[in-house]
């Protein structure tokens, strides 16, 4: 989408989104959407919900640079009910990052307040890349250091701690698994409960803030707010704790390769991104349409059909990838990680994707990472070195390494001779072009951008060329 911002892609991206009319109450499609484990009172939630608009919020510590995918859930429960009409609040937390609430085995490595402030503005620019800022129904951005940092110790433990009890502190099911651990739980982890519960409080009293939400795993520390808003304020407020997201076979999902999905591009391109989503099982596509995209029940079932009948045309997963892809990175981006998709397997050009994309999905081929990557590297860094020395000497190009040996180093066959009847056969393939010399080396041009090109033996065995 040349010559479009990525404010207008912002802007159509989030006028396109609808709840889904066929529900009698958006608690209902909540629900059936799988992003309800546990809340307060179901039915007054539901009828707070169906009434007139309300304060909400979910808070998101800056413990990292980007958000990612549980985070993104959030997200989509915030935009849900901001369609609804309600008012969300996203809050950054620049007083609860500088702790960071306990994780299951060990403590977090405290960052500086400089690393936490700079965090807090970039996290503040993803939330509102999903919520409408204009309107009634806009979202505010607030961060809890506006009314942690002015208070005094004797005055936080005064006016919040007497309200909390240490017994029902340490049954929260994030503090009791670090009490049974070999680390423990340092009283900084400890307290989180207490600073997220005040945030809560001071939400209900700046904003008439009425609900929380966020992950289950969070329960203790959503509820440490409705808990102290009743002792406080002595009013009610709810909570609702989205399920953790789990694949079919039990394992953690928003993990590709061991490393975290994450929202920023720089840190997860849109290429790896997208095939995150494109490679959701069966098993688990119909459940991730349902929680990350906008598409109707009536769409999502059509879908599930198709996987049952024909799960080879894998059109539930392409619908998933493309819309989550254009939900976090926009069309043009989504767009390109499509293209990228197809020229790698020969249905398209290499040559026509910029450095970025094409980079990104080279990276994550054989030969281009892992052990294969270092034999790769290995064979083309004492080229390179010697064609140097080569160039400053005769003003010529040393021929590269052979193409054979390449295949070799990047594990997509086992030997040079396999190698040379492979090209003999015609199954082989630089950049989509066909190899028909065993002898073939590999030069200065057919890098692409100067620095990637792609292997191919057959249709489906890849291996990438990188730095």
């Amino acid at each position: 989408m040349a010559g479009v911002s990525a404010t207008s892609e912002r802007d159509e991206i989030l006028a396109a989104q609808r709840n889904d009319d066929s529900f009698d109450t958006l608690w209902d499609e909540l629900e059936w959407r799988g992003l309800i484990h546990v809340s307060t009172d179901q039915g007054a939630l539901s009828e707070l919900l169906e009434g007139e608009p309300f304060t909400y919020y979910c808070g998101f510590d800056p413990t990292a640079p980007s958000l990612h995918l549980g985070n993104l859930v959030q997200l989509l429960v915030l935009r849900r009910l901001q369609l609804k009409g309600h008012k969300p609040l996203g809050l950054v937390g620049g007083s609860t990052g500088l702790i960071g609430d306990p994780r299951p085995t060990a403590e977090r490595t405290l960052n500086t307040r400089e690393t936490v402030a700079e965090w807090v503005t970039r996290l503040q620019a993803q939330v509102t890349r999903f919520l409408s800022t204009e309107g009634e129904s806009a979202v505010r951005l607030v961060n809890n250091l506006d009314w942690t940092a002015p208070l005094s110790a004797i005055d936080f433990l005064r006016e919040v701690g007497k309200h909390f009890r240490v017994g029902t502190m340490l049954k929260k099911d994030a503090v009791a698994a670090r009490l049974n651990s070999d680390e423990g739980i340092s009283y900084t982890e400890f307290s989180y409960q207490i600073l997220q519960g005040f945030d809560y409080l001071e939400l209900f009293r700046q904003y008439d803030c009425r609900l929380q939400t966020g992950g289950s795993d969070q329960w203790g520390n959503l509820t440490s707010g409705t808990d102290l808003i009743r002792k406080v304020e002595g009013a009610s407020a709810h909570a609702i704790g989205t399920p953790l997201i789990t694949n079919a076979d039990g394992t953690k999902f928003g993990k590709s390769e061991g490393n975290a999905i994450w929202l920023d591009p720089d840190m997860c391109s849109p290429y790896t991104f997208y095939q995150f989503w494109l490679n959701q099982a069966d098993a688990d596509v119909i459940d991730r349409l349902k929680v990350f995209t906008f598409l109707s029940r009536a769409e999502i079932e059509e879908y599930a059909d198709q996987v049952e009948r024909e799960p080879f045309k894998r059109a539930a997963q392409k619908r998933l990838a493309l819309e989550v892809t254009t939900l976090v990175h926009g069309p043009a981006a989504t767009q390109g990680a499509i293209d990228a998709s197809e020229a790698l397997f020969g249905r398209g050009d290499l040559a026509a994707l910029d450095a970025r994309t094409l980079g990104a999905a080279v990276s994550e081929l054989p030969g281009a990472s892992g052990e294969t990557g270092e034999a790769m590297g290995r064979l083309l860094g004492g080229w390179r070195a010697n064609a140097e020395g080569e160039a400053e000497l005769t003003g010529r190009a040393l021929p590269g390494p052979l193409v054979t040996e390449l295949m070799v180093a990047a594990g997509l066959v086992k030997s040079l001779s396999e190698a040379r009847r492979a090209v003999a056969q015609g199954g082989v393939y630089l950049n989509n072009a066909p190899v028909q010399d065993p002898d073939r080396t590999l030069e200065e041009d057919d890098l692409l951008h100067g620095a990637y090109a792609v292997l191919r033996r057959g249709k489906k065995t890849l291996a990438g060329i990188a730095p």
